[in-house]
């Protein structure tokens, strides 16, 4: 195994694939992290908001959406976007295209845990600062909006940073259904050509250089919101919660 990773060889046929192969499944990552945070962020707010509602529905479906897709594993989830739901809209024919796929996959599975990182943070804003909007006849969309929520933002950014760098990750969960991404291109080229030690070193490569930036920003959040005077134990512990 060690003798092969240093073939000439094998890295000069790894080099003639890159542009038809690793390039198309970068981009292919790439485009599909972007709108999946997208997706998780807009379900994250959402949801988020609900389960700190005083409507005891909103919170009962805020917590359903979070401890099932929380407690299902992604893989499971991507098949069965992949193999049972285009039979649910329409039929056995019907194919649903694979950048929408992986885009639910882990736009859906990351929503759940964004929504979990927005309500520990609206819950770590002191509860007088809403009993004082309300008391000024801000709704409760309005306190959100003007007072909570920018509050929030702060404590959350972390936890979000940490977010993004793990759906950029679990995009590789789409090899599972051919999904024409970095993982599966990867893999098919492994497998058809033996160079396995070439083939995934260089795409453990192209992830890094995907993740490594949101690693470091995290970290630097991190630090930034642990020095900030307010609630510094609420603080970490928001933080070390959603990292875990």
């Amino acid at each position: 195994m060690l003798k092969g990773l240093f073939d000439l060889k094998r890295w000069t046929a790894l080099i003639e694939v890159i542009p038809e192969n690793y390039i198309p499944g970068f981009l292919m990552t790439l485009r599909t992290a972007l709108a999946g945070l997208l997706l998780a962020l807009i379900l994250g707010v959402i949801f988020g908001l609900m389960s700190t509602s005083h409507n005891k529905i909103l919170r009962a479906i805020s917590r359903v959406y979070v401890e099932f897709f929380q407690n299902t594993p992604l893989a499971l989830q991507v098949v069965f976007y992949y193999s049972c739901l285009p039979i649910l809209l329409g039929g056995t024919g019907f194919r649903m295209p694979k950048f929408i796929l992986g885009m639910m996959g882990v736009g859906i599975y990351h929503g759940a845990y964004i929504s979990e990182v927005i309500r520990t943070g609206i819950e770590a804003v002191p509860r007088g600062q809403s009993e004082a909007a309300q008391s000024q006849g801000f709704s409760y969309l309005q306190t959100m909006a003007w007072i909570i929520f920018p509050q929030t933002l702060k404590i959350i950014l972390p936890p979000l940073a940490n977010q993004a760098l793990n759906l950029v990750k679990n995009t590789s969960a789409l090899a599972l259904v051919a999904g024409m991404d970095l993982m599966y291109y990867t893999d098919s080229w492994a497998t058809s050509r033996g160079y396995f030690a070439q083939a995934y070193f260089f795409s453990a490569l192209l992830y890094f250089i995907m993740c490594y930036p949101l690693a470091r920003l995290a970290r630097y959040l991190e630090i930034k919101a642990i020095r900030q005077p307010v609630a510094k134990a609420s603080l970490r512990k928001e933080i070390e919660e959603a990292v875990s």
